[in-house]
């Protein structure tokens, strides 16, 4: 039974959200609020604007960057196996990576590059230093030479859509003709990191990744819905897709990745956002690491994985450098962690990660809470909502 003073602070979640779907920000969303035994799901609104189908708990959603965390833990579970280590380099494995180049200026020409001081390890991969990542200043993917270049690749190293059209094997060989943007380990880079540790993890495994998640998350999590494909029937419910429009203001519907698309297995299933998933299959995945490695009295990680992941790794100049998309967050492998208490959450530690379509997770370990908001709108992650989301489940 839901304590009283639990459920008034629920209570007030659901008035903050309704109102923002009553406001028109978004058409909907799923929240979830754990704690203990006792599992909060509250649907609000509908899959898109305009739309009789209401939000359901069984909803599934892009949840893009939520990708990473579950491709940490899968590479941690080939660390416990031995197949690889921390400090291993990857040139083992992606010999397309090795010899790395370092471009003197982030701006400069594709030629103008000295030699890497060493070569990019596990450890890189996992913390996001490996030396490439996406160029957030002065604008989001300017048009420097290797942003350009890239591109022309068809490399998809930053939005997950449109998808890119290169199987693994072809995606890393393109991307290996490209130089770093830093040296390893010196710098925190978005999202990179992620799609090139995919790739490593389902060489090392000798399998595809969409098969290792199923294998060593996904069935043992009972995680039915969630996947890098799954069956029309289910893809069918996904949510419309909004973003406000820089130049009118105005909130629109965008075409992204569409139900026939998830229908089929990509061409590269993306560790760093390819997933599609509902909120209870990622409450199943979040109580593993709250848990400290154990799901229905099965350990599936060991406890120092666990505290390994969820461990900020990052020097305070890095943390600094990540500029607005860590906004002050540490770092550990696949999420960001609170390095320092807050006015909401005295005690550090909490950890988790949001998608780029809207979609959010935390764990506080300190009080035994799992969080999680799922929405098809980006505005919801920088207009208030997710500031407001955290602040009420931390009035709960």
């Amino acid at each position: 039974m839901t304590q009283p003073h639990l459920q008034t602070g629920l209570d007030r979640l659901h008035a903050a959200m309704a109102s923002r779907v009553e406001r028109n920000e978004l058409p909907g969303l799923v929240t979830l609020v754990a704690q203990g035994d006792r599992v909060h799901v509250d649907a609000i609104g509908f899959t898109a604007f305009r739309d009789s189908k209401p939000m359901r708990r069984e909803t599934p959603f892009r949840i893009a960057s939520l990708t990473k965390p579950i491709l940490a833990a899968a590479a941690m579970m080939l660390v416990e196996d031995g197949a690889l280590a921390l400090d291993d380099a990857v040139d083992r494995w992606l010999p397309e990576l090795a010899n790395r180049r370092v471009l003197k200026n982030i701006d400069g020409p594709l030629d103008d590059t000295v030699a890497a001081h060493r070569p990019i390890t596990l450890f890189d991969l996992l913390t996001s230093r490996m030396g490439f990542g996406m160029i957030v200043e002065p604008s989001f993917d300017p048009p420097f030479p290797i942003v350009k270049a890239a591109d022309a690749l068809e490399l998809a190293l930053s939005r997950p859509d449109p998808r890119t059209p290169h199987a693994p094997d072809e995606w890393i060989k393109r991307f290996g003709t490209l130089p770093l943007l830093a040296q390893p380990g010196e710098h925190w880079h978005y999202n990179v990191a992620s799609l090139v540790l995919g790739v490593l993890l389902a060489r090392v495994a000798g399998q595809s990744l969409d098969e290792l998640f199923k294998a060593r998350i996904f069935e043992p999590l009972e995680m039915h819905e969630t996947g890098f494909w799954l069956p029309l029937e289910i893809t069918q419910r996904l949510p419309s897709y909004y973003m406000t429009n820089v130049v009118t203001g105005q909130l629109e519907r965008r075409d992204v990745s569409t139900p026939a698309e998830w229908a089929s297995p990509p061409a590269l299933p993306s560790g760093a956002g390819g997933l599609l998933g509902t909120s209870d299959d990622f409450l199943a995945f979040a109580r593993l690491l709250l848990n400290k490695g154990v799901y229905d009295g099965r350990r599936l990680l060991s406890e120092e994985s666990v505290n390994l992941m969820t461990t900020n790794h990052l020097t305070p100049v890095q943390i600094a450098d990540g500029g607005p998309l860590l906004g002050g967050r540490g770092w550990g492998f696949g999420m960001g962690v609170a390095p320092e208490p807050d006015a909401d959450w005295p005690v550090p530690g909490r950890y988790g990660w949001s998608g780029g379509y809207g979609t959010t997770w935390f764990n506080d370990p300190h009080r035994g809470i799992v969080a999680i908001a799922m929405t098809q709108v980006s505005d919801f992650l920088w207009n208030g909502g997710l500031v407001e989301f955290e602040r009420m489940v931390a009035g709960t």
